[in-house]
């Protein structure tokens, strides 16, 4: 659990877990920046598209901390809630979440806590993501402290078809009719059959690439052995 630093003891508390988990967001984001910059820098490609941050909203908390059957206090904050802290990657393909995740995973200073993997194994209601809660240091003054983070990794259509059911669910506080249920499964079966399609067109479009990559390369060695011969009668 998060310890708060000792000479952050009389300033409100509140404030200093904030600041900790806004530092957090801070710290694995310029993580995650670099690691999309180095990817583009070694294979001229960007495994990402986008990245949301945001921080749980105190009504959030207090709900949360009551549905699951703790008091509210700070210390059950820290102690229960992995995702006040919440960090958000969009990808365009299957392929990239789990090279984007082991890219996090490999960081020195990065420590995995929990995996929860919704793509192998959705939730009922068709619900797709990968999710990782890690805890990151932040270098303060006295020293690093070391803070929870929730990291979810998606596809583009994974993330569209999880705003509208966000949307739903809230809009009919988790009762949302059968019949809407159902529709928003199938949808779910849709983006995972997109999903697996897209990914399929890309690697097939890569596949042509090399191809044509090859062809080049091939067609240059040859105008460099005519050119040599060339060379040699004339000399």
């Amino acid at each position: 659990m998060m310890t708060i630093p000792k000479k952050y003891e009389q300033i409100d508390e509140w404030k200093t877990v904030m600041f900790m988990f806004n530092s957090a967001l801070k710290e694995i984001g310029t993580k995650i920046e670099i690691l999309n910059n180095e990817f583009q820098h070694v294979h001229n490609y960007n495994p990402i598209e986008h990245v949301k941050s945001r921080i749980k909203s105190p009504e959030s908390i207090v709900k949360k901390l009551k549905r699951e059957g703790h008091e509210v206090t700070i210390e059950n904050m820290l102690l229960y809630l992995n995702d006040i802290a919440g960090i958000r990657i969009i990808c365009s393909f299957t392929s990239d979440i789990y090279r984007i995740a082991d890219m996090i995973r490999r960081q020195s200073d990065v420590k995995v806590l929990i995996i929860k993997n919704y793509i192998a194994n959705p939730k009922p209601n068709g619900y797709k993501s990968y999710h990782m809660v890690v805890s990151i240091p932040i270098f303060l003054s006295d020293g690093p402290v070391e803070t929870k983070v929730e990291i979810q990794i998606r596809t583009i259509a994974m993330d569209f078809w999880a705003s509208l059911e966000h949307k739903i669910y809230y809009k009919f506080e988790g009762n949302a009719p059968e019949y809407i249920k159902a529709e928003l499964k199938e949808c779910a079966d849709i983006v995972d059959m997109l999903d697996a399609k897209m990914l399929s067109l890309n690697e097939a479009i890569r596949e042509v690439e090399e191809e044509q990559n090859r062809a080049e390369e091939m067609a240059a060695e040859t105008e460099r052995q005519l050119a040599e011969k060339r060379q040699s009668r004339n000399g």
